[in-house]
């Protein structure tokens, strides 16, 4: 495919694919001047749009969208990365293709990116340091399926395995599985051992990148329920604190506020949306567990939890969980902004008081 060679105006659709791309350009009148293929390799896509006119590009997220909207703004492009998830134009597009989806990214970002809801990706080292934690987070599903299988062998045959956690689940349970079941179990807890200890190994690793890399984590770690695993998650997903100017949007972009059908007098009450990063919105989750627990010590975030769930009704306690996850991200992002000293019952005694800072 030949690379334009007419002036500025033009955009471009691109339908990225795993193996080929589709790409359609639009002239400064909307008019189709190019359409064809390029290879889905970072040489091919430097070979066709590196010394070309600065063009505004379209793509939708997924699995290639981070690395090539880096390759094509390293090219001087201006590169709209679309939202997927909100493009029904798109998606429920009875006659789709790749062309016509190629086409259609072109055409919206001509009359109006924002109608693409795009979406900024995160740094390359970000995203390197990221992988460490969805590595973590595929062998802790892994092994959970693992001991949710033997546990279910286990009933099947009438007998029943002790309560206990997934790291001492091979040692306690060992002796004490069925003897028709012995043969085919072991492997399985032999496995469930190794993943105890690779995972155990990634902890490790991603504690040594919190304090060498991360220093942000140790101000959201003030929080009691909030470990390594959860800041570092914080921080890589959002990347730079300066991307919110309000600390209240946060718990938006993670997907813990209800969604909206408002229409006329009828505004139901909607469940939330679970937009955005569904590994931190689950961290979050578990930590407003822990501090709703029994462990969990005297916070203003507790109080708060409380007074939701005393309200009653089937779903007060879900509700009060979710309302504490959504209340954290916000004080994340505050004292990851502010660098401000955390303390538990600031709104119950220092209502008119200042707040430290950090040394």
């Amino acid at each position: 495919m030949k690379k334009p060679t007419k002036g500025n105006g033009m955009t471009v659709g691109l339908d990225l694919g795993d193996r080929f791309s589709y790409v359609v350009v639009l002239d400064g009148e909307g008019h189709v001047v190019e359409e064809g293929r390029v290879a889905t390799r970072e040489a091919s896509l430097r070979q066709r749009f590196s010394g070309c006119p600065r063009m505004r590009i379209a793509l939708e997220t997924g699995t290639h969208s981070p690395w090539v909207s880096r390759v094509l703004e390293g090219c001087g492009h201006e590169v709209v990365v679309a939202n997927s998830r909100r493009l029904r134009l798109i998606y429920k597009n009875p006659s789709k293709d790749d062309r016509v989806d190629a086409f259609y990214l072109a055409r919206l970002a001509r009359v109006d990116p924002a109608l693409l809801s795009p979406v900024q990706h995160r740094g390359e080292t970000a995203q390197k340091d990221l992988a460490l934690l969805r590595s973590r987070d595929a062998l802790v599903s892994a092994r959970t399926q693992l001991i949710n299988h033997v546990r279910g062998l286990v009933k099947s045959v009438g007998s029943r395995l002790p309560a206990c956690s997934s790291r001492a689940f091979p040692k306690k349970v060992s002796d004490k599985t069925p003897e028709s079941l012995r043969l085919g179990l072991l492997p399985v807890l032999e496995e469930i051992g190794s993943l105890n200890d690779r995972i155990k190994d990634l902890e490790r690793q991603l504690q040594v990148l919190c304090e060498q890399s991360y220093p942000a984590t140790k101000l959201l770690r003030q929080v009691t329920g909030v470990g390594p695993i959860t800041s570092l998650a914080f921080v890589l997903t959002l990347e730079a604190p300066e991307r919110f100017l309000k600390s209240r949007t946060v718990g938006v972009f993670l997907g813990l506020v209800p969604g909206r059908k408002q229409s006329g007098d009828s505004d139901p009450q909607r469940r939330i949306t679970k937009q955005g990063d569904h590994c931190l919105r689950r961290l979050l989750v578990n930590a407003a567990h822990y501090i709703l627990g029994r462990f969990g010590p005297d916070s203003d975030l507790r109080r708060f939890g409380v007074r939701i769930a005393s309200r009653g009704g089937k779903n007060a306690r879900k509700r009060a969980v979710v309302a504490v996850a959504r209340k954290l991200a916000v004080l994340l992002h505050h004292l990851w902004r502010s660098a401000e000293v955390y303390e538990p019952l600031y709104q119950e005694n220092h209502r008119a008081g200042g707040r430290g800072k950090a040394a």
